[in-house]
């Protein structure tokens, strides 16, 4: 793979005649909002194809498959076009690419109930589990339900295992640290409240559970561990899993209420899959920086080894940008969050050139909004991605998690598929 960073005076044709390729496949596999007007310092993501198929009127991504003995998943994930539309005569369908992997990674992400169902299957094949966000519970133990079945019959036909999702959201749907205490603090309250996670994952045919208490008080750090235990013990029995999400700390003695009730050593001993969420230092409050810089991410990740297995880690990969209005005033300036094709229609439409933070390992650019106001954006492209993924790599990690797929990032799922294999476990439909 070669991540092609396009100069002044660039198109989309001449890039092809750089590396021999035709505009219609750089385009199909980038799936690049802009092709017909790039801009300086975007990224187009350059991969060789080894064997091709064109199509006849008699072909279907099932025919194509068996008749080159590679499953309909890997085709979706080669040509990634086909998520939009069905297989045209003179289409060239990527069979495989000329590519050496670094190796095999388990790939997580979440999703809002209400994800348009049409723009799923464009990230589906790229997945081991999908998440959705998220059942909340009250205070006599009983769950709030969210509509989550047509994304887990969609996702369970993709053979990619669907994941519940808890968390410490209140009725009115705010992380209450009260709400999480009074859990952990009552056994009988527990008690109930896996009898009704259990019923619902076996009811809704889940592949397991997903635990995100944020904003723990620091005397419930013991409490919460247990709990992990306990949820651990209730679902491995029957068959299930359990993820539990842990907010990005370097050290055991970190202090913040986001932090200090989330014991690494213990809850990485007593789950069975630890998602890090390594995003949102650039965030809607904050400065103006990358939302996940690399040298941050990797001080998180340095520090969460040493107290969890390194195959427990999901490391978290934000699928978003931010626009922050200059200059920045510390509890005025609110940035609204993107995606990463907004950002790249913006730079567009504004003609700005995207450079590049070599030591956050993101790109970022300014322009001036319809009403003169001075801006910039980061968000993230092929360049960054890669240098996140290949952390899974460094650090020996079981894979990476996606917040969150409601906002389409076509070029990541390229960047993915070519730097690893995507394990699916089974799956009963």
């Amino acid at each position: 793979m070669t991540i092609h960073t396009v100069t002044s005076g660039e198109t989309l044709f001449s890039i092809g005649e750089k590396y021999n390729l035709s505009v219609e496949y750089i385009q199909n596999i980038n799936l690049l909002p802009n092709p017909d007007n790039l801009v300086i310092g975007q990224t187009v993501v350059i991969l060789y194809p080894e064997t091709t198929h064109m199509a006849t009127a008699y072909d279907s991504i099932d025919s194509i498959a068996t008749k080159y003995g590679v499953s309909k998943i890997q085709l979706q994930r080669n040509n990634p076009f086909l998520a939009t539309r069905s297989i045209e005569v003179g289409d060239i369908i990527v069979i495989a690419f000329k590519r050496n992997p670094l190796g095999t990674a388990e790939i997580n992400g979440y999703v809002y109930p209400f994800i348009d169902l049409d723009y799923l299957p464009s990230v589906l094949p790229y997945l081991t589990y999908i998440t959705i966000f998220t059942y909340g519970s009250t205070r006599s133990g009983e769950l709030i339900d969210i509509d989550d079945e047509r994304i887990i019959s969609l996702a369970r036909s993709y053979g990619v295992a669907p994941i519940m999702h808890l968390s410490s959201l209140s009725a009115e749907g705010i992380f209450s640290s009260a709400l999480a205490s009074e859990i952990l603090n009552n056994p009988f309250l527990q008690n109930i409240l896996i009898e009704n996670i259990l019923f619902t994952l076996t009811q809704k045919k889940y592949h397991g559970l997903d635990i995100d208490f944020e904003f723990i008080p620091s005397s419930d750090t013991e409490k919460y561990v247990d709990f992990v235990a306990k949820l651990k013990i209730a679902l491995n029995s029957k068959g299930f899993i359990l993820i539990t999400a842990l907010a990005p700390k370097t050290s055991s003695d970190q202090v913040g209420i986001l932090y200090e009730g989330h014991d690494y050593e213990g809850i990485g001993r007593e789950t069975n899959i630890a998602f890090i969420m390594t995003y949102e230092w650039g965030y809607t409050y904050g400065p103006p920086m990358a939302v996940a810089p690399i040298n941050k991410v990797k001080e998180v990740i340095d520090y969460a080894v040493t107290e969890i297995p390194s195959k427990k880690i999901l490391m978290g990969i934000p699928s978003y940008g931010y626009i922050w209005t200059l200059p920045y005033v510390s509890g005025i300036t609110k940035a609204t969050s993107i995606s990463n094709v907004t950002a790249l229609n913006i730079a567009a439409e504004q003609n700005a050139e995207i450079l590049y933070d070599s030591l956050f390992a993101s790109p970022y650019f300014y322009f001036t909004d319809t009403n003169g106001t001075p801006c910039v954006v980061w968000f993230e492209d092929a360049r960054s991605i890669e240098a996140k993924l290949k952390i899974i790599t460094e650090y020996n990690l079981l894979g990476a998690g996606y917040w969150n797929f409601d906002r389409p990032f076509p070029q990541n799922w390229t960047v993915l598929n070519a730097m690893y294999n995507i394990l699916q476990v089974p799956v009963v439909i």
